[in-house]
């Protein structure tokens, strides 16, 4: 649910935290540390429960919204996590993309095997 400032603060949290995690997990792994991506997203959602929680229930993840609500049958400003999060996380691969100019290395691995060629980018790490 909505925090106490209302459902326009917890649309604006909501996408701004999507925004900044996926800018960050994009360009974490597509960094050349790409083994970090995992830890900085974990610091970025234990940051986001602890800070941003009270604004907008820290959802980011219609799932999540969804087995909240489902069972209490409280579907108040349900609409917020559904469309703030994509919106954010759509806004983020956007600019992403204007900031690498679609440089960056695309790959669905993290981690790239030692001398294993990849499936996905044709990468192969010595």
């Amino acid at each position: 649910m909505p925090g106490p400032a209302g459902p326009g603060v917890a649309f604006a949290a909501e996408a701004v935290i999507s925004f900044v995690l996926i800018l960050t997990v994009l360009s974490v792994s597509s960094s050349r540390r790409p083994r970090l991506t995992g830890f900085a997203a974990a610091v970025l959602v234990a940051a986001w429960i602890a800070f941003e929680a009270p604004f907008s229930g820290m959802s980011m993840n219609p799932a999540r919204t969804v087995a909240s609500a489902l069972p209490s049958g409280i579907w108040t400003g349900a609409w917020i996590y559904f469309v703030a999060p994509p919106l954010g996380m759509l806004l983020a691969a956007e600019t992403f993309g204007a900031l690498t100019r679609w440089q960056a290395q695309h790959c669905a691995k993290l981690d790239h095997a030692p001398g294993v060629r990849c499936i996905f980018c044709e990468a192969s790490a010595a």
